[in-house]
Formats: structure tokens, sequence, C-alpha cells
């Protein structure tokens, strides 16, 4: 049995404590653990390579700085995907034909409407959670070209630490939170025509390589959950916890060159405001696959 195994299931305390245990002993504690300084992410060294996979480990993520500055370059996330061995790209409807996400205040026809192409904040998500069950995102990679004029914080949470705060508090909020059909995303239907189907699966779940994974977004509209009060307790409890200040956390504001690589974990983003001198743009690289080695 896998640590997985006793993740998913609530028939095996023993095992869920000792991973919890591990877990907690080794969890950062504060945002400069994470922190990996490399000279050029297109082509990490051995050492630097190895530095960002034990952050990962750890805690699910990692922050890159760089001396790079403000190098419109997106072969840099591209290179640092292929060099974790994430392999191939998530091409999602706002993307690039590169499959890279180029994140910026957008008003096209295509993105006008979508709040990561605003300078809105957003609420607490995993990317893709709207993706079929074979398209699941199990990690990504942000990188900096220029952050806002002020603003744009991104919140981080990760997803394993969620999971010990949910079980500690009830672990029958986990057996809700694993039904195959504990959280819905109705299909998109523009002008009649469906651009993307219904998307019907678990909140914790299995992830690629076998590890956990989640699959969450914080809004309250467009979204069914399971018509059951386990599960409405279940969710009132992650927005809890997520407005919880005692719920680990990381918060960091990326500079030019600087960059995030996660296993997919919870994010949100403060409001932001551009300038005539400084608007802001992040690339965005989406994977089926996680970080390797993790």
């Amino acid at each position: 049995m896998t640590h997985l195994d006793a993740l998913l299931s609530l028939d095996h305390p023993d095992d869920y404590a000792r991973w919890r245990d591990r877990k907690l002993a080794q969890a950062p504690q504060r945002l400069e653990e994470l922190i990996v300084e490399v000279r050029d992410p297109r082509q990490l060294s051995d050492a630097e390579q190895e530095a960002i996979v034990d952050r990962c480990r750890r805690a699910n993520l990692a922050i890159y700085v760089t001396a790079l500055d403000s190098d419109p370059d997106k072969l840099i996330p591209r290179r640092l995907g292929e060099q974790l061995g994430l392999g191939q790209l998530d091409h999602n409807p706002g993307a690039d034909e590169d499959a890279i996400t180029a994140l910026s205040v957008q008003t096209d026809a295509l993105r006008r409407g979508y709040i990561p192409y605003t300078d809105r904040p957003i609420a607490w998500h995993t990317d893709g959670y709207y993706n079929a069950p074979t398209r699941q995102i199990n990690a990504f990679i942000l990188h900096c070209v220029r952050p806002a004029a002020a603003g744009g914080v991104n919140r981080l949470i990760d997803p394993e630490m969620l999971y010990i705060r949910l079980r500690e508090r009830n672990p029958l909020y986990i057996r809700a939170l694993t039904h195959p059909a504990a959280m819905t995303i109705p299909a998109n239907i523009v002008d009649g025509v469906e651009l993307r189907p219904a998307s019907i699966g678990p909140v914790f779940r299995r992830g690629e390589a076998g590890h956990l994974a989640l699959r969450y977004t914080d809004r309250r509209r467009n979204i069914q959950w399971r018509p059951n009060a386990q599960t409405e307790a279940a969710v009132e409890a992650i927005r809890s916890l997520l407005d919880d200040p005692r719920t680990p956390r990381f918060e960091a504001r990326l500079d030019p060159g600087w960059g995030l690589v996660c296993n997919n974990v919870l994010h949100s983003r403060s409001r932001f405001e551009d300038s005539a001198d400084q608007t802001r743009l992040l690339y965005r690289a989406r994977y089926y696959r996680r970080i390797a080695d993790t």
C-alpha cells in the first residue's frame, strides 16, 4: 500500500499519521526557504535543479530568482519545464500557439471577461480545475517578465497542508471530497455552442505518479457541489481554512526574472495596477506531469 492509499481512504489511520508527521517535520516555514538562486533557468546546474526539486518535494513549490531581469524570452519556462521532466504542455484556449500563456490585461474577444486577463483579484484555485479527467494539471511554471506597477501578490498553499488541516478537523470531510462527483464545473456554452463539456470529479484525487493532488476553485457561481450535507460541510470547512491565517501559506510578489515552479498548489492573486511605464506580463506553462522525483 502506498501513502496515497492511506490519504484517499480513512481505513489506515496509522499510515496516515506517519505520513503526516513526516510532512510536518520537513515542511518549510518561511518564504526564504523556498527561494533558489539560479544563474539561468534555461540551463540549470545540477545543484540548482536539485535545489528546486528538493523544495518541491517538501512543499510542492519553489521560487527561483535570477539576474536575467526582464528578458521576455518564452524559452525560459519551456526549457525549465524540460529540465524538470515535465514533458507535454497543456494547450488551453487562452494560450499562444506554443501552449505558453502570456498573462497580461487583455481585451480581445477571446480573453475578455476571463479574470486572469484582467487586473481584478483572483480567488483561491488550482489551475485547470475545469479540465477533463484525462487532462488534469499536475504542475505549472509562472515566469515574471514584468510585475505590475503595484499589487499582484500571490498567496500559495501546499495542498497537502490543507489536506492535513481538513482531516484533523473531521476525517469525514475527506470522504466527501474524494467522492468522484464531489465538484462539477458546468459546460461552457456560448451562443448555443459548447466550448467545453462539464467537468465532474473529486476535490482530492490520485495525481500523476501516485501523489495526492487537488482540484478546487473558490468561485461561488457556475459551480455545482454534490448535494448532501457532508459535502456542504466539507466545502465550508475548506473556505474557513483558506481564510484562517493559521493555515500554512506563503505570499510572494514575483520580480522581473523570478518564477514559481509548483505541483499545482492552491494560489490566489491580489488586485494590481499597471502604469503607462510598467504593465504586468507573466508567462504561464501548464503540465500534466509533476516535478521530477517528487
